[in-house]
């Protein structure tokens, strides 16, 4: 069992994960709104939401999520290819579906813009 200290921890440090995403997602979206294309705008912002929401579930607390991009990188740096291959695996898979709302998002603008 874990203790309501790193409990307590843990929300904190996501409810920090949160704000600071928001916050830097508006800023990469400011950034980049002189980029003429509408689907390079939103290819780019769709690779910051695969990339920095999705999570990998931790190995040694149940139910505690990582950042995966955090988790997986960490687990390369020390040489541990199955535990970053899960982390790379929930990244591709996150980035699949990405892909798939940046396609639906490009259809829906552009059967809007006729």
């Amino acid at each position: 069992m874990i203790d309501t200290d790193a409990q307590m921890a843990y929300g904190i440090f996501w409810a920090a994960y949160a704000i600071a995403f928001v916050v830097f997602f508006c800023m990469m979206k400011s950034l980049i709104r002189f980029l003429p294309l509408y689907g390079l705008r939103t290819l780019i912002l769709a690779a910051l939401v695969a990339l920095l929401l999705t999570p990998v579930e931790s190995p040694e607390v149940a139910d505690w999520w990582i950042p995966a991009w955090l988790y997986g990188g960490y687990e390369i740096i020390l040489g541990e290819a199955d535990a970053a291959g899960r982390a790379l695996f929930n990244l591709g898979l996150a980035s699949l579906v990405m892909l798939l709302v940046w396609v639906l998002d490009l259809v829906r603008y552009r059967l809007v813009r006729r």
